[in-house]
């Protein structure tokens, strides 16, 4: 196992406590170009290649009882754009020279993120159930709209 799945993995793990559904889906437009089945208090990790340093940067979330939720955050520098800021998690050593940021317990506003999606050098994918999806493949350059909705209300109109 290479050294970023260990970090994701350790980062990832946690038991699905809950029968309730939910999905991440991710739009282009009126396009749905993925989902994500999650439970209740499972965790995700979205993944990118720094566009300056080049290093890959893991923000990992959970699902905590319908609200979607910025949990840790792996940082191998502080490079342009990166750090931690004060009162948002707990500062630690990686071990190797970089810093994880663990409970950070941020939500996501309205369970909406926009992100417009990097080439291919940047990379942007989930890790999702020892799952590597590469965003970046589907939609690299385009604006998206990623929402966490409960099952059965499948359209972008949330």
């Amino acid at each position: 196992m290479n050294r970023l799945a260990g970090i994701a993995l350790l980062l990832c793990l946690s038991p699905v406590v809950s029968a309730s559904s939910y999905q991440l889906q991710v739009w282009a437009g009126q396009q749905l170009l993925t989902r994500l089945q999650l439970q209740d208090q499972e965790r995700w990790c979205l993944i990118w290649n720094h566009s300056v340093a080049g290093f890959p940067v893991q923000d990992c979330f959970q699902l905590r009882q319908g609200q979607w939720m910025l949990d840790s955050s792996h940082q191998p520098d502080f490079a342009a754009g990166l750090g931690h800021s004060e009162g948002r998690g707990q500062l630690l050593s990686d071990g190797e020279g970089g810093y994880l940021i663990r409970d950070m317990n941020v939500p996501i506003h309205n369970n909406h993120l926009v992100l417009r999606i990097g080439s291919m050098a940047v990379n942007h994918r989930f890790y999702y159930r020892d799952q590597l999806i590469s965003l970046s493949q589907l939609a690299a350059g385009e604006r998206v709209d990623i929402r966490l909705i409960k099952d059965g209300r499948l359209n972008n109109n949330n």
